[in-house]
């Protein structure tokens, strides 16, 4: 009998003791795991952002661009959109065309980067869905951005 009972104990502490950790890579609070569009907007820039009136890749912005790319490339599966945003200066058929310039632009980067260009979606708000509200220069700055969003 004691023999028995010593069995189911010894058997009971070390199923205990094989319990699987919890996923080191989700933080407190973080809805997703890896892998997941919360996890690519906590640990990945998700926006290039550009000159007035300009849709060309600056050396910054192409770093910004590979590491969304590498993330990209880690998670196969997922497919995302590229959204180019503009200020508020300028006619929203102008803005509607620059915001399309910007998208493709950092689409192309990341096509470069390696990921395949199926999985990826262009699109332009143009100056009709500002990231940042306001009227002044910084705003402005803010607002010339291409935004990756994984979907």
């Amino acid at each position: 009998m004691k023999k028995q009972l010593l069995s189911i104990l010894t058997t009971g502490l070390v199923l205990a003791a094989c319990e699987c950790a919890p996923d080191q890579n989700v933080s407190v609070g973080q809805i997703g795991g890896p892998g997941t569009p919360e996890d690519f907007k906590a640990n990945i820039k998700d926006r290039v952002f550009f000159a007035f009136n300009k849709s060309n890749i600056t050396p910054e912005s192409e770093k910004t661009l590979e590491a969304q790319a590498g993330w990209l490339k880690t998670y196969p599966a997922t497919k995302a959109v590229v959204a180019g945003h503009c200020d508020a200066r300028g006619t929203r058929e102008y803005n509607q065309a620059l915001g399309a310039r910007r998208a493709h632009a950092a689409q192309k980067s990341l096509v470069r980067f390696g990921v395949d260009k199926h999985r990826l979606r262009t699109l332009s708000y143009g100056k009709d869905n500002p990231l940042v509200a306001g009227d002044t220069e910084e705003v402005y700055a803010q607002n010339r951005a291409a935004v990756t969003t994984i979907e």
